[in-house]
This record gives structure tokens, sequence and C-alpha cells, in this order.
């Protein structure tokens, strides 16, 4: 799951990436209204975490210019404005969620986790190709009867790949999916990822799922 925080308090923020992190998600942050509209306009998240007083631009301006656009990425307000007119206001405005400040992270982390089972498909929470299965809600990968532990940015390239099954995705798709990042020929992050994961879910077994493409990038192939 891939989360935009948009706080401008720099302390907080930080303790909720930190929190984010530990918890699996993968986590991108803006403290500037102007600059939080843009990589949500330009970019895909799961789920947008904004307050509501930042600078540039509120977040109140925000949500609305997000659902102008047909963006129907799930938001959930954590603001200081705590008064019932303010959440009603900005629920109305689109909002799925309105968490006051200060709040426990353990309340913002079991929030988190209620609207990413909201908006999963239940046919999508898992996903199985052959004898690979992830988990997407409980973010857990086995093959077979094995258990496998990925790492945050490695689950999230797996399961892009499981989501297309026999089909080649380039290595542009997986820089702005997984990093958010402009293509860099001369970075090789993806290759490193890949390794890894090729390492894990191959471990004991025969079928190599994961192929290279060469000049175009990489297939998840459901038979040899």
């Amino acid at each position: 799951m891939k989360i935009l925080l948009i706080e401008d308090e720099i302390k907080l923020a930080g303790y909720i990436k930190l929190a984010l992190d530990q918890a699996g998600y993968i986590i991108d942050h803006e403290s500037d209204g102007v600059l939080g509209l843009q990589t949500a306009m330009v970019n895909q998240y799961d789920l947008i975490l904004l307050d509501l007083m930042l600078p540039s631009q509120n977040g109140l301006d925000i949500l609305t210019n997000l659902r102008a656009f047909d963006n129907h990425v799930p938001v959930m307000i954590i603001s200081a404005l705590g008064s019932t007119a303010q959440v009603i206001k900005s629920l109305d405005a689109g909002a799925n969620d309105y968490l006051k400040k200060p709040f426990e992270i353990e309340e913002l982390l079991a929030r988190v986790r209620v609207l990413q089972r909201q908006h999963t498909p239940k046919n999508l929470s898992k996903v199985k190709v052959a004898d690979l299965e992830i988990d997407l809600l409980s973010r857990t990968v086995k093959r077979g009867d094995k258990s496998i532990s990925l790492s945050n940015r490695e689950f999230l390239l797996l399961e892009m790949l499981m989501l297309n099954p026999d089909q080649v995705i380039t290595k542009v798709q997986i820089l702005d999916k997984v990093w958010n990042m402009s293509f860099d020929p001369g970075s090789n992050v993806i290759e490193v990822h890949l390794y890894q994961v090729r390492k894990k879910i191959n471990d004991g077994f025969t079928h190599q799922h994961i192929q290279t493409v060469i000049n175009r990038g990489y297939i998840l192939k459901t038979i040899n």
C-alpha cells in the first residue's frame, strides 16, 4: 500500500512516516499544499493523509481539487481543527475519514487498515499466480507451503508483477509506481531489488517466475 502524507509539522510527519514504514507501507511526504496537490495528481496512491492547515494551499482546497478532477483516492484528514462543523465540511467535500490531533499512532494505523480493507476489492485481497500467492491486506507472501519475507519495496514490486501476469512491465512503469522516480538509465535500483525478490521466491523451487525481457522490462510468467 502506497501512502502520501501531506503535513507541514515536520516532527509529527517524521513520527507518522516511521510508524507507517515499520507497519509495512510505502510512504511519500510533502509539507507544502501546492506541492502536495501536484504530487497527488501525477502519482498513484492508495491513501492520502491530509492536514488542513498547510502553507500555499489548505487541505480542504486540495481535497476539493482532487475530487473535481475525478481523483477518488481515499483521503483521511488529520487536523487540529476538530469542531463538528469542520468534520462535516470535510466529509461532505469527499474525505473518507477524519482524525483529530493529537492522536495515538495506534489509532491512525487502525484507521489506515480499515480504509485499506474498505477499498481493496474482495476478489483482489489475495492474488495467486500458479504456486505463488500474495495477500494485499496482511502483506504476506507464500509459495506453496513456504512463507516468504519481503521488504516494503520488494513486496510492492512483486505485487505489481503479480497483478499483471504474463505482461511485460517496463522499468519506467516500475520506477513510477514503486519509487516515484523518473527513468534513470544509470540506476540499478530495480535490478538490485529484483535480484532479492527472485532469490527469495525461487529458493528451493525449479520454476523461475520472474523473467527479464531484454530491452523491454520484466514479466511474471504463469508457466514455463
